[in-house]
């Protein structure tokens, strides 16, 4: 997911975005754990759009502040 679609997003709608996407890194990490995962570049991916909803999520949140 690129930052431009994070933005056309409401906050509830990234919030749920963050949750969904922190339950498939803690899936993810068990499969890797168990030796159940192929797609080891996933968890890379997943940690990467986690971050980048969280930036736009403080981006927000100091514009209104300010």
């Amino acid at each position: 997911m690129k930052a431009n679609e994070i933005r056309e997003l409401t906050t509830a709608e990234i919030e749920q975005n963050v949750k969904t996407m922190k339950e498939e890194l803690f899936n993810l990490r068990f499969q890797l754990a168990t030796g159940q995962l192929e797609n080891t570049a996933r968890i890379k991916n997943v940690k990467t759009t986690i971050a980048r909803l969280k930036t736009v999520e403080r981006q927000r949140e100091i514009s209104v502040n300010n």
